[in-house]
């Protein structure tokens, strides 16, 4: 039985699925919409919300928080500049997912996740 068990595997070890996750945040968050499977994005939509949240902290641990999860300097420049400012009479509710159908190799749900505007 799966009782408080959160979070999906995605048949991977624990590095390699924190990599996928931490990936697939990064480049939603440079590109502001990511097709992904359906599994995936909503795994995802958690992580970029709090790193959103962490931009709208806007302290300097705050950005090295988000350094930890993102990895990459521009995109959390852009998380705290342009997204925190976007979102900041917004208290959460920053990704939206859209399921878009299969994909054709194998079936799996695939999945619009963006940001909203």
């Amino acid at each position: 039985m799966r009782h408080r068990v959160v979070g999906r595997r995605l048949s991977r070890p624990t590095g390699h699925r924190m990599a996928v996750y931490h990936n697939l945040t990064a480049d939603l968050l440079r590109h502001e919409r990511i097709f992904t499977t359906e599994a995936k994005a909503k795994e995802v939509r958690g992580i970029a919300e709090k790193v959103i949240t962490l931009g709208k902290n806007g302290s300097l641990h705050a950005r090295r928080q988000a350094l930890g999860v993102v990895g990459n300097k521009k995109v959390v420049e852009k998380v705290f500049d342009d997204l925190a400012a976007r979102y900041a009479n917004r208290n959460g509710g920053y990704t939206r997912v859209l399921k878009i159908g299969q994909r054709r190799g194998d079936g799996a749900p695939i999945a619009l996740l963006e940001l909203v505007k």
